[in-house]
């Protein structure tokens, strides 16, 4: 007899590549996000990150949102919509942007694909549609609509990337540079190459539809057999983002739609994303308020820390010496770092004190009982870790 479950709007959705994810997942280690199951780790968090920087790993990216934006008015209110001039942006070209509020508060980060003159693609962490469609009054010529679960999307990166790509048949993929998009015939249908990702090292996003998304991964892994090829979670893709400095939702910034108490939110400015706001456009939504910050400076800035010792400054308060007289800001993400061999930290930091001296008061526990430690830090300027076939083209032959 037929029951009808009380809870299936409430259970997780699964990706396409579950079948293939499932039973590689030791530790039946899930998490979720946007409403699909989705791994944490596989095996041993510190194993996987391995595998990203000395070989090649999967990760799945289907639980992104995706958003196929089309219409003669298409770049024009994505272009109002975002901070950057996407007006620069070339076919079969990718960028990475971000929206904020009419108050030049950061909504979400993402990426945007021109697929072709008025045909864009809008990835990001959390669901945007009914900004999306906000975004749309006012233009007669543009429809929005949400591929994320007709569109497989899995993430390959690590060194021997390219060469497993090339071992799968798409040829030429050693020409792809940075940031560029190419198109290879797959069962019938069309396999979308980026090379983007979101690791620091050379990477590509894999796109496909979803009915073919586990024919791409046994062909895929059929071919990375040789090349340590292993899939990886949202622990190792934590380790790995913080040693290239990327932001993270929920811990560098909260969206600011989703936001409670007053400025806790974050800017462009605050987050160190200068280069993403382009004041050369005539108008963008929060565009008069970031040219007043602008101005007056931001009050606080996401700053890369080096902290002496090897005690990891997770959820840290700084403050401006050893005493702890004043406060000065608070660690957001922490690790240490196996490729820089640093204890590493993001931190928001008030621009005020960014020339003084910043002290980290780490908690840490030793067999049961808190343990607290001052740490002195140093500031950085470039990112902690930086994969020598990130930008290279043709990659590093492995």
């Amino acid at each position: 007899m037929a029951t009808t479950d009380p809870f299936a709007g409430e259970r997780l959705k699964e990706s396409p590549f579950h079948p293939r994810q499932a039973p590689m997942n030791l530790r039946d280690a899930w998490s979720s996000w946007n409403g699909f199951k989705f791994a944490d780790y596989y095996y041993d968090t510190v194993y996987e990150y391995f595998c990203i920087r000395n070989f090649c790993g999967t990760y799945d990216i289907c639980p992104m949102q995706k958003y196929l934006v089309t219409g003669a008015d298409a770049l024009a209110m994505l272009d109002r919509m975002v901070t950057r001039d996407l007006g620069k942006l070339k076919t079969d070209r990718v960028t990475y942007c971000c929206w904020c509020t009419d108050e030049g508060r950061m909504i979400d980060d993402g990426t945007i694909f021109r697929l072709d003159e008025d045909r864009f693609m809008l990835t990001c962490g959390s669901p945007c549609i009914a900004w999306l469609r906000k975004s749309m009054i006012g233009f007669d010529d543009v429809a929005v609509r949400d591929v994320t679960e007709e569109t497989a999307g899995l993430s390959l990166q690590g060194p021997t990337a390219c060469t497993v790509l090339k071992t799968l048949g798409l040829d030429g993929i050693e020409t792809l540079k940075p940031f560029g998009i190419q198109r290879f015939p797959f069962h019938g249908d069309t396999l979308m190459v980026s090379r983007t990702g979101f690791t620091g090292g050379l990477g590509y996003e894999l796109w496909i539809p979803a009915p073919l998304a586990l024919t791409l991964w046994d062909a895929l892994y059929e071919a990375g057999g040789d090349y340590g090829i292993h899939p990886y979670g949202e622990a190792a893709t934590n380790m790995a983002r913080l040693e290239a400095g990327f932001i993270m939702p929920y811990m560098e910034f909260s969206e600011a739609l989703k936001t409670v108490n007053y400025q806790h939110d974050q800017s462009p400015f605050e987050l160190g994303l200068d280069w993403l706001v382009d004041f050369r456009k005539p108008h963008f939504n929060g565009r008069a308020a970031l040219l007043a910050e602008r101005e007056r400076g931001p009050r606080y800035r996401l700053t890369k820390l080096d902290i002496e010792g090897n005690k990891v400054a997770e959820d840290a308060i700084l403050y401006n010496n050893r005493r702890c007289s004043r406060q000065v800001g608070y660690i957001t993400s922490a690790m240490w770092s196996p490729a820089a061999k640093a204890n590493i930290a993001l931190a928001m930091i008030e621009t005020r004190y960014l020339e003084g001296d910043i002290w980290a008061e780490i908690y840490y526990p030793k067999e049961l009982r808190p343990i607290r430690k001052m740490a002195r830090c140093t500031v950085r300027d470039k990112p902690f870790w930086s994969g020598p076939g990130a930008r290279q083209t043709p990659p590093p032959a492995t």
